[in-house]
């Protein structure tokens, strides 16, 4: 056999045979320049598989509840929102307790988000009452929608550059909140009489407009989770607990909507305590 046919036969395949798995593989990796602890620029392949799948799971979440809505499963939607809620806050903390945080991540968390507290709480709505509102319904759930994407992308760009412990702004999951336990808790008590349309109307209205408000909503991220707290802190979340779950729709309902109405009291008490 001739030699240098031999050592041809064992050669490594060239680029041009590269099976299409791996050539996907290589073509869709995910490439991004991230900061070392000590200020080094370093160029990282891949991504974090754990943060992203709780963004993926409330992803899903939202998507699920807009087929639920479809389906005339109200309810089945409203809990949906409320655990795309849930997975939405614990992404972020698991990559920051992991080191895991990523340019990628953050990205992902924003379109996740836009899904499960932007299209997903309005078309629950839209779907439930507004549309019998005719154009007015389907005006005001884009309204809520081009709201939710505004708010997203401001946040995005004010990064770093706002007090941490305020939100400029209504939170968009905390908007969703507000219009998925409405939903809830009227579709539950069958209200469907043109003044709950109206109603729902305001609400979703009134929620897109506060989220690219300027005013201002607690945080809550400066309060020390680590730090011991007392007892009594501990027996207030365990009552809190019990008293949502005697009516869960409700109760939410009105956490949620003594939330949304902080913002605009607290920032009409500034300005009289400003006048005087």
């Amino acid at each position: 056999m001739n030699k240098d046919a031999s050592n041809h036969d064992h050669q490594s395949p060239e680029p041009h045979d590269e099976d299409l798995a791996s050539a996907f593989v290589r073509e869709s990796e995910v490439v991004e320049e991230a900061v070392e602890e000590d200020g080094r620029k370093v160029r990282r392949r891949g991504i974090y598989l754990l943060p992203n799948l709780f963004t993926t799971s409330a992803l899903f979440s939202g998507f699920f509840a807009v087929v639920a809505a479809l389906n005339g499963d109200f309810t089945a939607a409203s809990v949906a929102i409320f655990i795309a809620m849930v997975l939405d806050g614990l992404d972020g903390r698991v990559a920051r307790m992991t080191n895991t945080q990523s340019e990628f991540g953050a990205e992902y968390d924003s379109l996740a988000d836009m899904i499960s507290f932007g299209m997903a709480p309005s078309l629950v709505a839209f779907t439930w009452i507004l549309q019998d509102l005719g154009k007015t319904g389907w005006v005001v759930a884009f309204l809520y929608v081009a709201c939710a994407a505004l708010r997203l992308a401001r946040f995005n760009v004010q990064i770093g550059s706002v007090d941490k412990k305020w939100f400029i702004g209504l939170p968009s999951p905390s908007a969703a909140a507000l219009v998925a336990a409405s939903v809830w808790t009227f579709h539950s008590f069958d209200a469907t009489a043109v003044g709950f349309k109206l109603l729902m109307l305001l609400v979703v209205g009134a929620a897109g407009l506060l989220m690219v408000s300027n005013i201002r909503y607690y945080s809550f991220k400066d309060v020390d989770l680590k730090g011991p707290v007392p007892f009594v802190v501990l027996l207030a979340i365990v009552l809190g607990f019990v008293v949502i779950s005697i009516e869960p729709s409700v109760m939410l309902l009105l956490l949620f909507g003594t939330y949304v109405a902080s913002g605009p009291v607290l920032a009409l008490m500034r300005k009289m305590r400003h006048t005087t």
